[in-house]
């Protein structure tokens, strides 16, 4: 699917999401990468194969002053 030099990762490679976009809709919160997965800004994750891939950010603990 990907035509860069070099090829973006693959869907099922562990830093798939470091493929390009290639349609973004930040308005509604997705966008879909040049390996057919589309990424979501909760940082889920839809692979083209139909896997879910949960909410995975790290939450940032703030000390209390």
């Amino acid at each position: 699917m990907c035509r860069h030099t070099p090829t973006c990762p693959t869907a099922d490679s562990t830093d798939a999401v470091a493929a390009r976009v290639v349609a973004g809709h930040p308005e509604q919160g997705w966008s879909l990468l040049c390996n057919g997965v589309l990424v979501f800004d909760d940082t889920g994750e839809l692979l083209p194969d139909g896997q879910t891939i949960a909410p995975h950010r790290h939450l940032t603990v703030v000390p209390r002053s």
